[in-house]
């Protein structure tokens, strides 16, 4: 039996990129997002996608999304992101809000949802998309870094909460990625800032980490990756970059 995957933030970035590479892999992908029209281009494209309208803020939507599956063999747990560079002193509340409630409370509600179904797949895979910001914390990145630290925090639980079920419970810590929209929505659309990311060096793709992603939950059954980190050579550490011309 075809096994299928479910993929939330699936309409670009890394979601995007991951729904590709699962499908290429045999799965029958679900591709979750709110941008519905983004995800039925990308299942035009792609065979093995079908598109489901998401938002991982919702109750009601991600309830509707896991009454619409058979089954769930691996959940990826991508949707998130990161709101302005300020500091925790000048921070906006409802970004810090916004964050929670997407990189967090979205995981916690689609893990919430879709546990029982990876349970009785009989060899589930729970993959949570975190980050280097999850396990070092950096100016201007607070919010971020908290949301992600909690990711993390719900990862490690989890894993010692499913540890008699068929569930191999994933966290997946990338650096420096350019990925589609990601630093522009960090800097409220300032295209300019964003690119500055990223200057002078040779970044992570969001086809290398969804090649990350893939590597794990096509392991065998007993075979785990609790975390695996992944950054560009030239970024050693979340404060440490080797900026060619810099």
């Amino acid at each position: 039996m075809t096994k299928t995957a479910v993929v939330s933030g699936a309409s670009s970035g890394i979601g995007a990129a991951t729904a590709r590479r699962l499908a290429a892999e045999g799965f029958q992908v679900v591709a979750g997002a709110r941008r519905l029209d983004r995800l039925e281009k990308l299942a035009a494209e792609v065979p093995g996608i079908r598109a489901v309208e998401l938002d991982v803020t919702s109750d009601a939507s991600v309830a509707a999304l896991a009454g619409s599956l058979d089954r769930c063999d691996v959940l990826v747990n991508n949707a998130g992101g990161a709101l302005g560079m300020e500091t925790v002193v000048g921070a906006q509340l409802d970004d810090w809000q916004r964050m929670y409630d997407t990189n967090v409370l979205g995981s916690l509600r689609m893990t919430q949802a879709l546990v029982p179904k990876l349970v009785e797949s009989g060899d589930g895979v729970l993959v949570m998309l975190t980050s280097t910001a999850g396990l070092v914390s950096y100016e201007g990145g607070g919010g971020y870094c908290a949301a992600k630290h909690a990711q993390t925090a719900m990862v490690e639980t989890l894993r010692l909460e499913l540890v008699a079920e068929p569930v191999r419970v994933v966290e997946i810590a990338p650096g420096m990625v350019k990925s589609e929209g990601f630093a522009v929505t960090r800097f409220r659309g300032d295209a300019e800032a964003a690119e500055r990311v990223y200057a002078g060096v040779d970044p992570l793709t969001a086809d290398d980490v969804a090649d990350a992603i893939a590597w794990c939950v096509t392991r065998p059954s007993h075979f785990n990756v609790d975390r695996l980190v992944i950054r560009p050579r030239a970024q050693a550490a979340q404060h440490k970059v080797h900026r060619v011309g810099g």
